[in-house]
């Protein structure tokens, strides 16, 4: 019998020990004392509750016990009864029910606590089990030391669009810093003053979802959070707990939790309104199929983890509890499928100012830290990267070995595929060289156990796997497995994981590329199953593919093969290419003018997000070669209702840079991740800024902000860039549509730019038709469909056809408008 076997069957006879002693003791007692009871026991309730007195007042012994079995639970009701029985002075049967339970069940300590005096043990474990986190490498750190404040925005249905005012956009579009207010706003009331059941707090690998959980439970503990509304948080792991083998109850669960087995689980389950549930990684889950077995009902029912979490999320068990959920922003569709009404926010992770903060956090030496951000922080795109809280620990890792060593800090990582990739190669570094074929090999053999895993969804291996491969006692086991221990019913269990996620597909990303072809066992095993499989992993393996990118540099390729031996293969790299070539294949292209547009297939749920993911692989291999000969099979890129973030971005850009010849971006209705909220001023702050008068005068110099949009434009002029259409079909977007219109005539393929359904001001048209007029302007085609244009803007615009008739300028009123007199000319 395993342990939640073991757990239900011990908990089933106790229950029926609990009910037989309760209803010997009250029928023990005479009809007068049995009244007295009744009355004693409505007026002295447990915890705030008490049995209704309808119920009460009419019940015999036989009934009674029901009523408190029901009500309280078992084995709490046998406390309330002996306490009452006391009130109502039938002290002979209160002994001898004492006695009689030492008997049968044996001594209870926190069991006969009422819920209220439970509350603050289980504080005070929680406290004491979650005041450290450990590290990647097994290093345990302070919670409240390390934990640094992240950027958190809860979603909303509109884009935000780069339009004056922006800083004026109501409060829940901005990213708030994740301190104890912005935690307790996640289940704040919304406008029509309604409480969300459901949290989602999602965001990429890495980004700090789960230390972001974890905080939000240890800030509870501590009395910082939803003190008033939250009597009981539990941290579920949901993928530990889907791989857990046989089955367990919610009320197993929560004792596994709980410091003592005999906590007053039926009392803590009764008022689950009172419950937070923090469900980590719950994009885990598989998907729903029509052959899955209905979610639990029942918390004291025995299922597989599955249907227990997904009782929880579907909210067929406990509908009043509260979830917070974490998860990959992988395929939502799927997830949101599962849950109930769910509010989501997004998890931004760090500012630029928190970086830094970070950096300090990780580093015990004041200069050391100062040393290290300075040098991040003059490397741009890795200054980007390490917004990722993971990443930043890795960018830390690293650099404090390379400074402890007195080595040179000049080696740059522009991706988080290379960023990976330095921190294994500083991991194995410390081993001596002597060692180093045979670590070759197990590396190897490392590669193909997170392989394994990733395409059977397992991230925990048990010793029969090491010793499968060879791995058991290895030196690579205790650089980047960690290992856990289980107490079984026989035997303690002993389980190994990847130091994070991340890590299990970076490995098995490189397991692709030292593959040998004569070890495939199946097509199964190849690149193409891991890049044209089931759609339904598809988001599952989103990281592992992005990863697989990055590897097929050239440079890293070099890198890999030092590292691990073996030669990689150049017949990976190809493979890869013709898939990308195929993503361009069977997808419509946007109608042209004048003609019907043919529908856009729905994307299935699990795909890649089409095609900024794709970007985002492409920029991973850093390889300008690769990448304009792999866009060649996607002539035309369409990005519909996207928020850039400041990565998107400078992923966009750099793919803008490597166009081949005749490539088309479409940009529709696309907006930008607003900005963190700012914290207002301080009122000595905001006086003595009144008082010396700088306020007002550092607002009247204060220059606007270039749009971040402006790194995305200046790619265009990139002599290697082949981007000849560009559609910017954006309202608002004057900061960015000023700073385009100045790059026409410095881009060498652009010939043709719409800007339909963009707002063009007076001035702004007239700056726009002086630039068509430089001699390096090469646009051919000029839409202007849909916009609105003044008299005088329609005079310059037909001056523009008259002076160069080989641009065609499209604009319905242009063709019914007077051509201009000859020498009329707009000025720059």
């Amino acid at each position: 019998m395993d342990q939640p076997e073991a757990f239900c069957s011990s908990t089933e006879f106790r229950a029926a020990a609990a009910r037989e002693l309760l209803r010997a003791a009250l029928e023990d007692l005479s009809q007068e004392q049995l009244k007295r009871f009744r009355h004693k026991l409505r007026d002295a309730p447990l915890d705030g509750r008490s049995i209704p007195w309808g119920r009460l007042e009419r019940a015999d012994a036989m009934d009674l016990a029901e009523q408190l079995t029901q009500f309280y639970g078992p084995e709490p009701a046998l406390d309330v009864t002996r306490k009452t029985l006391k009130r109502a002075d039938v002290r002979d049967v209160a002994a001898r029910l004492k006695e009689q339970r030492l008997q049968r069940l044996g001594p209870s300590s926190s069991a006969l606590l009422s819920v209220s005096e439970y509350k603050k043990k289980y504080r005070e474990h929680v406290l004491q089990q979650h005041a450290k986190v450990k590290e990647r490498n097994a290093r345990s750190v302070k919670i409240n030391k390390r934990f640094t404040k992240l950027l958190i925005a809860r979603e909303s249905a509109t884009l935000v669009d780069e339009v004056p005012g922006l800083a004026e956009e109501q409060e829940p579009e901005r990213a708030r810093r994740s301190d104890t207010h912005t935690f307790n706003r996640l289940f704040g009331r919304d406008g029509e003053g309604q409480r969300p059941l459901t949290v989602v707090l999602q965001g990429p690998a890495g980004i700090g979802k789960t230390m972001a959980a974890k905080k939000i439970l240890y800030d509870w503990a501590a009395g910082k959070l939803y003190h008033d509304q939250v009597d009981f948080a539990f941290f579920l792991p949901c993928r530990e707990l889907l791989e857990r083998p046989g089955t367990c109850s919610l009320a197993g669960l929560i004792l596994d939790q709980c410091p003592h087995r005999s906590a007053p689980v039926r009392q803590m389950l009764a008022r689950s309104e009172r419950l937070l549930f923090i469900l980590d990684g719950a994009d885990e889950l598989p998907p729903p199929g029509p052959a899955e077995a209905a979610p639990c009902t029942d918390p004291f029912e025995a299922a597989d983890g599955a249907r227990v979490l997904g009782g929880l999320m579907s909210k067929t068990l406990l509908p009043h509890a509260r979830l917070l959920v974490t998860a990959r922003a992988t395929a939502p569709g799927r997830l949101q499928s599962r849950l109930c009404s769910p509010q989501c926010a997004e998890v931004r992770g760090f500012s630029d100012k928190d970086k830094k903060k970070y950096f300090h956090k990780f580093f015990r030496d004041e200069r050391m830290a100062e040393r290290a951000y300075r040098f991040v922080k003059e490397n741009e795109t890795l200054f980007a990267l390490c917004f990722v809280p993971f990443v930043c620990w890795i960018v830390c890792t690293v650099l404090r070995q390379q400074l402890e060593l007195g080595q040179d800090l000049s080696r740059t990582s522009k991706t988080t595929t290379s960023v990976y990739l330095l921190f294994i190669a500083s991991v194995l570094s410390s081993a001596p060289a002597a060692d180093g074929p045979q670590m070759q090999g197990e590396l190897r053999k490392l590669c193909r156990l997170a392989r394994e895993g990733i395409l059977r969804h397992r991230a925990q291996f048990g010793e029969k796997d090491l010793e499968r491969l060879a791995l058991r006692g290895s030196k690579v086991q205790t650089l980047f497995l960690s290992k856990k221990e289980l107490p079984g019913v026989l035997e303690t269990e002993v389980t190994y994981q990847f130091m994070d996620q991340s890590f299990q597909e970076f490995f098995a990303a490189l397991s692709y590329l030292l593959e040998d072809e004569r070890d495939l066992r199946a097509p199964a095993d190849s690149v193409g199953a891991l890049l044209r499989g089931d759609t339904e992993l598809r988001g599952h393996l989103t990281l592992t593919t992005r990863f697989l990118f990055g590897l097929l540099n050239t440079e890293r390729m070099r890198d890999v093969e030092r590292h691990f031996g073996g030669v990689a293969s150049e017949r990976v790299k190809q493979e890869v290419l013709r898939w990308v070539q195929e993503q361009g294949q069977g997808r419509p292209r946007a109608a042209a003018e004048g003609t019907e547009e043919t529908e856009e297939p729905e994307e299935e749920e699990g795909e890649l997000n089409y095609p900024l993911e794709l970007l985002y692989c492409l920029y991973e291999t850093q390889e300008g070669a690769f990448v304009r000969q792999a866009l060649r099979g996607l002539p035309e890129l369409e990005l519909e209702r996207v928020r850039f973030s400041r990565m998107d971005l400078v992923v966009l850009s750099y793919c803008v840079r490597c166009c081949p010849a005749g490539q088309a971006l479409r940009l529709v209705s696309c907006g930008l991740v607003p900005a963190q909220e700012k914290k207002k001023k301080g009122l000595l702050k905001r006086l003595h800024g009144s008082l010396s008068g700088s306020s007002s005068s550092q607002a009247t110099m204060r220059k606007p902000q270039a749009s971040p949009l402006r790194s995305l434009f200046e790619a265009m002029t990139d002599q290697h860039c082949g981007l000849n259409s560009l559609t910017v079909q954006q309202p608002g977007l004057q900061e960015a549509l000023r700073y385009l219109i100045s790059v026409l005539r410095q881009s060498p393929a652009l010939t043709t730019l719409d800007l339909s359904d963009c707002h063009l001001s007076e001035s702004m048209v007239t700056y726009l038709c002086a630039v068509l007029q430089q001699p390096g302007c090469r646009l051919q085609t000029l839409s202007l469909t849909s916009m609105a244009l003044s008299e005088q803007s329609l005079k310059e615009l037909q001056t523009v056809r008259t002076a160069k008739p080989g641009l065609v300028i499209s604009h319905p009123a242009l063709d019914s408008h007077p051509s201009p007199p000859t020498g009329f000319s707009s000025a720059l």
